[in-house]
C-alpha cells in the first residue's frame, strides 16, 4: 500500500477543530491500515513529526432507504497527534 492509499480523508466536523488545537489530526483510513504504516504515511506526506496514532473502527448505521432497512458504510478512523509546536499547514489554511 502506498502512503496515498493509507490517508483517505481528513475528517472534518466541530470536535475535530477543537482537537486541532491540541495537536491531533483526525483521518479516514484505508481498513487494512495499521498504526506503524499510517504513522509513517502522515510523516511522510505533511513532513511532521508523529507523537502517537490512536485508531478505531467506525461501524455503519441502520439507515431506512424507500422504507426497507439499510445500513451505512463502516470505515476507520485515525486520531494522529503531533509533537509540540508540529501543525499541518493544509488545515491550518496556509
Amino acid at each position: 500500500m502506498t502512503f496515498e492509499n493509507i490517508l483517505i480523508e481528513p475528517v472534518l466536523s466541530e470536535k475535530t477543530n477543537e482537537l486541532r488545537e491540541q495537536g491531533k489530526y483526525v483521518f479516514k483510513v484505508a481498513s487494512a491500515a495499521s498504526k506503524i504504516e499510517i504513522k509513517e504515511a502522515v510523516r511522510k506526506l505533511f513532513d511532521v513529526k508523529v507523537v502517537d496514532c490512536t485508531v478505531m473502527n467506525v461501524y455503519g448505521k441502520m439507515k431506512r432507504v424507500r422504507g426497507r432497512p439499510g445500513r451505512t458504510s463502516s470505515w476507520k478512523k485515525a486520531i494522529v497527534r503531533l509533537a509540540p509546536g508540529e501543525t499541518i499547514k493544509v488545515f491550518e489554511g496556509v
